[in-house]
């Protein structure tokens, strides 16, 4: 029998992600009114403001008909019309908790949220009943499910009617047992840009498990019209954008800008368009150039805006574009050194060969490594840090890149010394093309970082590291 006039509450069960919901319902002798989903009240009360995008409603006439058991690539939220049903629900998610049982019995005043992967099955306790259900992922055939069979022994279910007395279907009762159930994968992350510098760090971080995919250009373009289907989104649950047009003077070219705007704006707002719709996390990564430099004091998160030349502007323009996700990260970083062709690399091949290099002593800021910049990145996601926009740079005191050519001169042997610190308009009067403004002070605040309990590496020891570790060999 219904039960008038609980509140509003949840209980947590056995299975992660599985929430038991008491549901308000009035009624007098001439019936009785729910509200049976209610997004403001529930997100507030803990739900998973989870986006149902589809309403289905299953009706039984006959007492203990049994449906299930079926794990389906989406979140429900289950609820009872009328009636009384017997729910068992499985984990049938690959993890620590695979094969974990609960059971509950619903009727209009209890519903259950069943997360992605949770196998689920009903029984009907009384005739003529309904139960409704909301999804956030429309109905597919291409879909990917994974089935548990009623009978099987070792979650032992209590049926309170015996299956050999129901109703049950063909393709129920030819469904594997647990022992030959291949668990349901976790939500993929896709890492876009992949085969840069970031990408391969990022590689190298997370792992080649089937939990991350790496798309290189190739086979992700975000400049593509066709990028918002080119994946069953509902199959992922993170975007990590390591991609960009990183070529800030030729930026300033026409070619050049309208390549800019494409990857670092337009191929942003895609990537958020697809996140919002499909209640994806998209981490973009974001650069210092999005300030014009003249602070003194380190850039804070909440600055305005205000870049200099078209590469710093196509950038804040992403940030823009990447904040009307509603689970977001944006990390803006700065003097990013990884593997292959950087400004290290090229000093210790100066060193080497002879050269003594002019370099540039009034812009300041501090190196960030992207095997750093992956790890926080990581940090940020398995910490579940708020939403938001993330400054993550190395730490430690702020240099010119006329010190950093100095200390890498050092570090490999040679004398320091034979660096010229200039300006940045001598070290660009003689330039054959365009050439793109830089902003002075590049430091930015980690503040907003450390409280998350991500403490970044002090870029001086960063850097003696990457020099022992990446330029033992030909440093060419």
């Amino acid at each position: 029998m219904t039960t008038f006039g609980k509140a509003l509450g949840s209980t947590e069960t056995n299975i992660p992600g599985l929430v038991l919901w008491d549901l308000p319902v009035h009624g007098d002798t001439r019936g009785w009114f729910k509200e049976n989903w209610q997004r403001e009240k529930m997100v507030a009360a803990g739900l998973p403001d989870f986006g149902p995008v589809q309403n289905n409603i299953s009706f039984n006439d006959a007492i203990g008909t049994t449906r299930g058991i079926h794990a389906e690539p989406w979140d429900k939220f289950v609820s009872v019309a009328s009636g009384r049903i017997f729910g068992a629900w499985v984990d049938l998610r690959r993890g620590p908790s695979f094969g974990e049982v609960f059971t509950a019995e619903l009727d209009p005043s209890v519903a259950i949220f069943v997360p992605r992967g949770v196998g689920n099955a009903y029984q009907t306790l009384a005739a003529d009943t309904a139960y409704v259900y909301l999804v956030n992922d429309h109905w597919s055939p291409t879909a990917s499910y994974t089935f548990l069979n009623l009978a099987d022994e070792t979650v032992a279910i209590p049926w309170p009617i015996p299956l050999a007395d129901v109703e049950i279907s063909p393709k129920d009762l030819a469904h594997p047992r647990l022992a030959d159930v291949e668990p349901m994968a976790p939500r993929k992350t896709l890492v876009v840009g992949a085969n840069g510098q970031l990408g391969r760090a990022l590689r190298a971080e997370l792992g080649d498990d089937d939990r991350f995919e790496y798309a290189g250009r190739a086979d992700f373009d975000v400049t593509d019209q066709d990028a918002a289907t080119a994946r069953r989104w509902r199959d992922y649950d993170t975007i990590i954008n390591a991609g960009a047009y990183t070529a800030v003077d030729t930026a300033e070219t026409a070619e050049g800008r309208r390549a800019a705007w494409a990857a670092n704006a337009a191929g942003v707002a895609t990537l958020a368009r697809i996140a919002s719709e499909n209640d994806l996390t998209l981490v973009h990564v974001s650069s210092d150039y999005v300030f014009d430099g003249t602070s003194e004091r380190p850039y804070r998160e909440d600055d305005a805006l205000s870049p200099l030349g078209v590469y710093g502007q196509s950038k804040a323009a992403g940030d823009l574009a990447a904040q009307t996700a509603a689970r977001h990260y944006v990390v803006r970083t700065s003097w990013v050194i990884g593997d292959g062709k950087n400004f290290v690399r090229t000093m210790a091949s100066l060193a080497e060969r002879g050269i003594d290099p002019k370099v540039v002593g009034d812009q300041t800021g501090r190196l960030t490594f992207t095997d750093e910049l992956a790890r926080g990145i990581r940090h940020l996601l398995e910490s579940h840090a708020p939403y938001g926009t993330y400054n993550l740079t190395g730490s430690g005191d702020a240099t010119t890149w006329a010190d950093v050519a100095r200390s890498v001169f050092a570090l490999s042997g040679h004398d320091a010394d034979r660096v010229t610190t200039v300006t940045t308009d001598e070290y660009f009067a003689a330039a054959d093309g365009p050439v793109a403004p830089r902003p002075r002070n590049s430091v930015l605040s980690l503040e907003k970082l450390s409280g998350t309990g991500f403490e970044p590496r002090d870029g001086g020891e960063a850097l003696r590291d990457h020099l022992q570790h990446h330029l033992s060999g030909d440093p060419s």
